[in-house]
């Protein structure tokens, strides 16, 4: 009950304080002792207010003329008063307490009739993922939804697509009902009118997670050099977008290359052996600090191409997905499975920073990497779309129409393809 108060508090109120009660919300107890408290302190002031109304009454009948402020003595119920007001005190949080907790009860009880509905009759989930994908691998990994939802009879299957295009593509063919991957192949889906809605995007985006490479022995140095080279890349995905913009950066464009339109698997051989000159690729395939398996050295990641970190989460967002009958119908199992998504980020980053700072104790790693990863993970994973994420998106549709790689311009905002709340559901 408390917690929808604070999300529907009109939008004038400061964003300052508005802030401070979400991070406030995090610990519940205090948090929950703050409102009672205040809640309290109010029914104090009524009461007091209606006590002194009545003392006022009585003493005005009495005909008594008011003592100036000099000669001004405590009452004789003075005493009386005091423990009058510490009972009434007790008394507002007492009440107070016992009023949360039905409501809460209520709405608990509701909320999981409500969820229990939803899951009984979709019956099945489906949800998909591309390889490398960090917090649904680890939400399928770690069962983190099983464990929440087949109480309720709901089963959930899970497949692996190559790239994000394919997943947007099965979900507008009702194959899967929720996905996620890069934004660049939303953009494509949309102007192909495949069906679809955005619900939530990374608020990270890792910077070394994309990158150009080309084979440890190549003569290429530079983004300049790929001038007349062979560049595999996956059409319609976020690395078709990232090539774009590195050439850009250098003066060139997709005319000034060859390109070469493969997944990540099938280019994988081709260019072990040489066959094409450079490859746009991301996780696990990036030359990241994790990768070992694979060959190739990067001449360029989304850090040089894009600028720091900000300008990076922005260019090359990932965003969740779901079909239109998921948001619809299924509302409540849909936050559900946010939550759940949040949480295996949550678990993923806290993995990664006692993982670096293994590595900070042996002096193999920068200590402010660690400390950007102190941050970061108590922060949340993923977050609502927002007005900053889509006009970032928006200016990448525009680029890709200017070069007529998509037929027609498409609005991103389009409350068809995009689902902006306020819903706060991963505090």
């Amino acid at each position: 009950m408390i917690s929808r108060l604070i999300d529907n508090l009109p939008k004038r109120i400061d964003q300052k304080i508005l802030r401070s009660l979400r991070v406030a919300r995090r610990s519940s107890a205090a948090y929950r002792f703050a409102v009672l408290f205040c809640i309290a302190i109010v029914l104090i002031l009524v009461l007091n207010l209606a006590f002194n109304g009545h003392a006022v009454a009585a003493s005005t009948s009495d005909n008594s003329i008011p003592s100036p402020v000099g000669q001004f003595k405590f009452p004789k119920n003075f005493e009386e008063r005091q423990y009058e007001t510490i009972g009434l005190f007790v008394g507002a949080i007492i009440f107070t307490i016992l009023l949360n907790r039905w409501f809460s009860k209520r709405s608990a009880s509701s909320s999981n009739n409500l969820l229990a509905k939803q899951a009984r009759r979709l019956k099945q989930l489906k949800i998909g993922y591309p390889e490398g994908m960090t917090n649904l691998e680890v939400l399928r990994t770690q069962r983190l939804l099983e464990q929440r939802l087949q109480t309720f009879g709901l089963t959930i299957t899970w497949s692996s697509f190559l790239s994000a295009s394919s997943l947007i593509e099965a979900l507008s063919n009702r194959t899967i009902d929720f996905c996620g991957g890069g934004g660049t192949a939303s953009i494509f889906s949309q102007a192909a009118e495949h069906v679809f809605v955005r619900v939530a995007k990374e608020k990270y985006t890792n910077p070394k997670g994309q990158a150009i490479i080309v084979l440890e022995d190549a003569p290429i140095q530079t983004l300049a050099d790929l001038k007349g080279k062979k560049i595999a890349f996956d059409q319609g995905s976020s690395a078709h977008y990232v090539l774009i913009r590195a050439l850009k950066k250098v003066g060139l464009d997709l005319n000034d290359v060859e390109p070469v339109y493969l997944t990540q698997p099938e280019a994988l051989p081709l260019f072990r052996r040489g066959e094409i000159d450079a490859w746009v690729v991301w996780v696990p395939y990036s030359a990241t600090q994790t990768r070992s398996a694979y060959p190739g050295r990067s001449i360029a990641d989304l850090e040089s191409i894009f600028g720091d970190d900000a300008a990076v989460e922005l260019e090359v967002p990932t965003y969740y997905y779901a079909v239109p009958e998921l948001v619809r119908d299924y509302p409540d199992l849909l936050k559900v499975i946010l939550e759940e998504v949040n949480e295996a980020g949550a678990w993923a980053k806290k993995q990664e920073l006692e993982a670096a700072k293994r590595l900070a104790e042996e002096h193999e790693i920068d200590p402010s990497i660690v400390e950007s990863l102190q941050k970061r993970s108590i922060e949340r994973a993923i977050i609502p779309l927002d007005d900053q994420s889509l006009t970032a998106l928006q200016h990448q549709a525009n680029i890709l129409r200017d070069l007529k790689l998509i037929p027609t311009r498409v609005n991103v905002r389009d409350g068809t393809y995009s689902l902006q709340t306020k819903q706060n559901w991963t505090y």
